[in-house]
């Protein structure tokens, strides 16, 4: 049962937010603030006005980890850090921010281009790709750059956070991962981690990186280039500029060029699971009208038609496409359509990136720098070709069908077809990202300081490129029989179907963060094990978010691309601002603090301080002990308060209401019933509480293991209730159903007493529940271990989750998706990422390895046809190899050849109902299969 979504009225926003009180510190006035901000700000501008211009510049040789503000020498601090460097990620063949959080062992349910092939379902967000430490949801993950904030992609969803599409990843020095969540120092919205990519810094000399790569069966080939420039040296010159500039192609990858589509027997499988639209087109009989038929002896290629859905060209239908199944969706006497042979697995994209960085000294303890990054991703999603239900005796009568004409004479029935002759849907991308930072660093005595005024922008536009249809003019050739959903059209309406192509911007956003943050660190005083160090801390953040729709879109007159939902305007904007202080104690040699505490505060939602404690303990030479305990706040995104209503459908659920009613067969009380899903003004924060404590052991020297146990729970969670969950417990979530027998003055909810069928299901954002997970990070490396065959090194890093559950509401059970595929996705219990180097002489060899491990599939979906649930199915473990090898032919030029997936190994069999890909799970998989790449580099210094 579809419904026009143009028929939803819009609903009151309801009042606006209220204040959080209680146990919220007090808030200053906002003058106060400004006051404060400014003062910071000239502070850290009298350094310049007292310069020595002949002083030379003395480099820092401490450094300042992602988890601290305060710089030192020794980067093993109190809380878990991970690092990636640029040569690892050159090693493992990397070369985009989506492929690196793809190997992080932490991260799961990301966001990436297969979950974003959306046509024909959700549209929600496409294009994004994002990072999800812990599985906590990608807006727990705070991405940085340098340390500092970007804006969060434009257009409005279910997730907010940064598309990892907009990474300058040419100009990537390392990536720094905090895997302690809910950080003081850079917001305590980072419950589930912090990913700060770290760009080249005084960079001198001129890089030239080629790379293309092929995959064994065609398709997903990818070329890059970068160019990265740098001069000046501020010791001598007392500047530096440095830029990169970075381009990428990467081809489609189409259904037809991977076997393993084929190998995964999805009409065998999974025949309920597709389509029931083909071509050519099915027809869909009343009761009365099947044994009309069948009083007559009506055939269909020799028999009489013993089910509602019949198709007049069965049982040939149209191979490959178009099959006829006895146990598809279209039944014996009709054909189903298998849309897995009829879309793209990886999207065709370009992407253009460029970083710019000036540093100029001042004085000889004093530093200016602007920095500034733009970068563009053209993205174009190629989903199935378009559908078209005809049910009204105006648009196709039976005098149009061919036999029916004189069988079922002057009656409607229901077409459904598929578009053929349309040609493939096609959605074109573009998200553009703009950021200029500018700032000072240095210091004053023994005291650091650092300042920025960040601007960032994301604009993202979506464009119906081809393969949808102007609606009205879409029935109107239907009418006139120009376009035959039963064949092949005439030349004539194959001309027309092309004259209501559409190809126009039908959406388009704009998503930006403005700052000025501010910190200062120093030591206050000696202690036993050293400096008591201070640092402090401030920012003003403006975000804004601002949503638009084409006249064309909002004229609900594109099939397949109905209003409202997310076509709708949307134009908001909020003040944050944040204090913070960080104290570190090394109260002896052997032990030090940390103490953290920040205050947040968001525009109409409150303010909240959380604090950070950390241990560090060095037991011996060769053992360090390390412990964390702290509070984090996620205040709802814009998109959580303000983000318009969106239609969607569930998968095949089934109705109790209605099955009660049909001596419960799933045959006739199961659908894909209509959602909508709304955003929630009253919102209240998330708030978490976790801890971690572990260990770093280094046995020798270049030998280091490491052990780290974390926990985090959340409270309030902001989510919609899933509406398998609804439906299974209408005694406490019944009043989200709404039906036809429900006298409620809903506009396309037409009240008929007698039909107690769903109208809809409303999905409300709400504060829903608790959440906890736990588990364990291991590490492992070997460094520069020397021998007569040459040097030798080794790096894992894996997670061992031991708890993912989640409430669907206040005071339900826990729901585990630990090794389970629950709702939208699974957490794997164990995932790693493995690396073996080695070096010899001009020659070097890495071996690498992904894995993640089995789990219990969703094994939840519904056949309607023979009204059984679907057959059990464990996922198994997925595990990628991948190796390369270089050769420095001298000290400029490095030329590497390597492979990734090197045994070929395909995407194991899910039979998921969740992602529009059917077969597999395009969360975490590669369909790429094996895949070889050449690359060459040329440095000039």
């Amino acid at each position: 049962m579809n419904i026009n979504p143009q028929r939803w009225p819009a609903l009151n926003t309801g009042p606006r937010p209220r204040r959080l009180r209680g146990r919220f510190l007090r808030q200053p006035t906002q003058a106060a603030v400004h006051l404060l901000m400014l003062g910071l700000v000239g502070l850290a501008c009298l350094p310049a006005l007292a310069q020595d211009a002949g002083a030379g510049v003395k480099k820092f040789e401490r450094v300042e980890v992602t988890g601290s503000a305060i710089k030192r020498i020794e980067a093993e601090g109190a809380l878990p850090v991970q690092i990636i460097t640029r040569a690892d990620m050159v090693k493992a063949g990397i070369t985009t921010a989506a492929e690196l959080i793809a190997n992080l062992s932490a991260a799961s349910n990301n966001l990436t281009d297969g979950v974003s092939i959306a046509n024909g379902g959700s549209r929600d967000q496409m294009g994004f790709n994002s990072a999800n430490l812990r599985g906590l949801g990608t807006s727990s993950t705070l991405v940085l750059l340098n340390g500092r904030r970007m804006a969060n992609f434009a257009s409005p969803g279910d997730d907010a956070g940064v598309d990892l599409n907009n990474i300058p990843s040419a100009a990537i020095e390392r990536v720094e991962v905090l895997l302690d969540g809910a950080s003081a120092i850079y917001g305590t919205d980072a419950i589930g981690g912090v990913v700060n990519f770290i760009t080249r810094k005084d960079y001198q000399g001129l890089d030239l990186d080629a790379y293309v790569g092929a995959s064994q069966e065609g398709g997903a080939g990818k070329r890059t280039a970068s160019l990265a420039a740098g001069f000046g040296d501020l010791a001598r010159d007392r500047f530096n500029l440095f830029g990169v500039f970075d381009i990428q192609h990467t081809d489609a990858l189409n259904t037809s060029q991977r076997k393993f589509i084929g190998e995964l027997q999805i009409p065998q499988r999974l025949p309920h699971l597709l389509s029931s639209y083909p071509m050519p087109a099915n027809i869909f009989l009343s009761s009365d009208q099947l044994e009309a038929l069948q009083n007559q002896g009506f055939k269909i290629n020799g028999r009489v038609p013993s089910t509602k859905t019949i198709n007049l060209s069965a049982p040939q239908c149209n191979p490959p496409h178009s099959l006829n199944l006895v146990d598809g969706i279209g039944g014996p006497d009709g054909c189903t359509f298998d849309y897995m042979r009829d879309l793209e697995l990886y999207p065709q994209s370009k992407k253009l990136s460029f970083l710019g960085r000036g540093v100029l000294a001042l004085g000889d303890k004093h530093q200016a720098f602007v920095e500034l990054a733009l970068s563009e991703a053209k993205t174009h999603y190629v989903g199935t070709s378009s559908r078209i239900r005809l049910r009204r005796a105006n648009e196709l009568d039976t005098a149009l069908i061919p036999g029916l004409d004189t069988a079922l004479p002057g009656e409607a029935v229901e077409i459904r077809a598929r578009l053929l002759e349309a040609g493939n849907r096609k959605t074109a991308l573009n998200s553009r990202a703009e950021r200029v930072v500018l700032g000072m660093s240095g210091s004053l005595g023994s005291w650091d300081y650092d300042w920025g005024l960040n601007h960032s922008v994301n604009k993202v536009a979506e464009r119906d490129a081809s393969g949808y249809l102007l609606y009205e003019e879409l029935i109107d050739g239907f009418r006139r029989g120009l376009v035959n959903p039963f064949g092949p059209s005439s030349a004539a309406g194959k001309a027309y179907l092309n004259s209501i192509q559409v190809n126009d911007e039908v959406r388009s956003a704009r998503g930006a963060m403005s700052s000025l943050d501010f910190k200062t660190s120093g030591s206050l005083m000696k202690l036993g094990g050293g400096n008591l160090a201070l640092a402090l801390g401030a920012e003003l953040r403006h975000e804004s978010t601002d949503s638009k729709a084409s006249e064309l879109l909002l004229s609900d007159n594109i099939n397949e691309d109905w209003t409202p939902g997310d076509s709708q305007f949307v134009k908001r904007s909020r003040r944050v601002w944040a204090v913070f202080g960080e104290l570190v104690a090394p109260l002896s040699k052997e032990l030090e603090l940390q103490f953290a505490l920040r205050h947040d505060n968001y525009q109409n939602i409150g303010g909240t301080s959380n604090p950070k404690l950390g241990l560090r303990y060095q037991a011996a030479k060769e053992l360090v002990l390390r412990a964390s305990a702290g509070t984090g706040f996620r205040a709802p995104s814009l998109n959580d308060l303000y983000r318009p209503p969106k239609s969607s459908s569930t998968s095949v659920l089934p109705d109790p209401v209605y099955c009660a009613a049909n001596g419960n067969d799933l045959r006739d009380c199961a659908n894909n019933w209509s959602t909508v899903i709304y955003s929630g003004p009253n919102l209240k924060p998330e708030k978490s509480k976790q801890f971690s404590m572990g260990m770093v052991f280094e046995p020798i020297k270049d030998v280091s293991l490491g052990l780290d146990y974390w926990n985090i729970a959340k409270t309030n969670l902001i989510s919609t209730i899933g509406e398998d969950i609804i439906l299974g417990n209408l005694g406490k979530y019944g009043a989200l159903v709404h039906r036809y027998n429900m006298d409620e003055g809903i506009q396309g909810c037409d009240y008929d007493p007698d039909d107690y069928e769903i109208c809809f299901i409303e999905l409300r954002k709400e504060n829903r529940g608790k959440q906890r997970s736990s588990g364990l990070d291991l590490s492992f490396e070997v460094r520069r271990l020397t021998s007569p065959l040459g040097q030798w090194g080794a790096k894992m890093a894996g997670t061992w989750v031991l708890k993912s559950e989640k409430q669907t509401g206040f005071g339900d059970d826990f729901v585990s998706d630990l090794g389970k595929f629950v709702t939208t996705g699974a957490v794997q219990r164990w995932r790693h990422r493995l690396s073996l180097d080695w070096t010899y002489g001009p020659w070097s060899l890495a071996v690498g390895n992904t894995y993640s491990s089995g789990y219990t599939d969703q094994n939840s979906a519904i056949d309607t046809n023979s009204g059984t649930m679907v057959g059990a199915n464990k996922v198994k473990a997925y595990s990628l190899w991948d190796m390369a090898g270089a050769w420095e032919a001298s000290k400029s030029l490095t030329l590497r050849a390597g492979v990734k997936n090197l045994l070929n190994t395909a995407p194991p069999y899910s039979n998921q109902a969740y992602h529009f890909i059917s077969g597999y799970d395009p969360s975490y998989t590669d369909p790429r299969g094996r895949f070889v790449y050449l690359s060459a580099q040329y440095q000039f210094r």
